[in-house]
């Protein structure tokens, strides 16, 4: 189980994958987990889309990581859009391919869901969700955590009185939404000892290659960008294989700093770029 692996005293190293949008694209996917298994990760998740919209595809990879690649899978699943109904399905399915573990996360609200669909859906939060999947199933379940605060949160206090709803109502371990500070990883591990909060921590970490990356994952995830990296961004924003090259440098600097302070694990947003993924696991371990 990835507990057990994540109570040992080295860091782990895992990944994190996305089934593409389209479906012509869709079985290179098993070719980018055939090169990220070559890295040997400890384990490796599969995200998919808002109200589920990637579910099957999301076991599917799940299936093919576990069974075909022998590597521990973690199966996201988002529940802003699902029902009771929707999530027994989803799970069932998952536990027939011998799946044990998800990511559980509320998601983004999908774009086709009306102001009261929202305030009226079933699954108001993550920790309904993981209280319900505890009650209901044998899934091992991880949750995600905010260093620097929930979008949504008006406060960090909020938001760690949140988190704390979650994992007691049975998340056994957390992965973090990227950040670029690890100061502010620190002194988020921090205040989790002040609210006991005790279950390991992977520190959630994307490298940043293009200047476009600002636009999309970084803007939408609400993380800060500290003046080393938009002096990196700035200085080779402009020049592709200059700007890759720092970007990596830069993932692979905060990785050695983040194990030589104890992080429970390292979690690669690899964006399925194998190549990156392979030149950054390289320099860390």
């Amino acid at each position: 189980m990835i507990s057990d692996l994540l109570s040992r005293s080295k860091s782990t190293l895992s990944f994190e994958v996305f089934p593409p949008k389209k479906e012509d694209e869709f079985q290179t996917v098993f070719q980018i987990l055939d090169s990220l298994a070559a890295l040997s990760p400890d384990f490796i998740s599969c995200t998919y889309g808002a109200g589920g919209s990637k579910a099957g595809k999301t076991v599917e990879i799940a299936s093919y990581i576990q069974h075909k690649l022998n590597i521990d899978a973690i199966a996201h699943i988002t529940c802003v859009g699902f029902k009771h109904s929707d999530l027994e399905q989803n799970c069932a399915r998952l536990e027939e391919e011998n799946i044990r573990h998800v990511l559980a996360l509320r998601g983004d609200r999908p774009t086709w869901m009306s102001d009261e669909q929202f305030q009226n859906r079933e699954f108001s939060y993550a920790s309904d969700m993981v209280r319900y999947l505890k009650e209901h199933t044998s899934l091992l379940i991880a949750g995600a955590c905010y260093p620097e605060k929930h979008y949504e949160a008006q406060t960090a206090e909020q938001d760690l009185a949140n988190l704390k709803k979650k994992v007691d109502a049975g998340v056994s371990f957390l992965i973090t939404q990227l950040f670029f500070d690890n100061d502010i990883f620190y002194r988020f591990r921090e205040r989790l000892k002040q609210m006991d909060i005790t279950v390991p921590v992977c520190a959630g970490i994307m490298p940043i290659t293009s200047s476009r990356q600002l636009g999309t994952s970084v803007t939408l995830s609400g993380s800060s960008i500290p003046k080393k990296l938009s002096d990196i961004i700035a200085r080779y924003g402009d020049d592709k294989d200059d700007m890759r090259k720092a970007g990596i440098d830069f993932a692979i600097r905060q990785i050695l700093d983040l194990q030589e302070h104890g992080v429970d694990g390292i979690h690669l947003y690899t964006m399925n770029r194998p190549q990156t993924t392979a030149e950054i696991a390289a320099a860390i371990r």
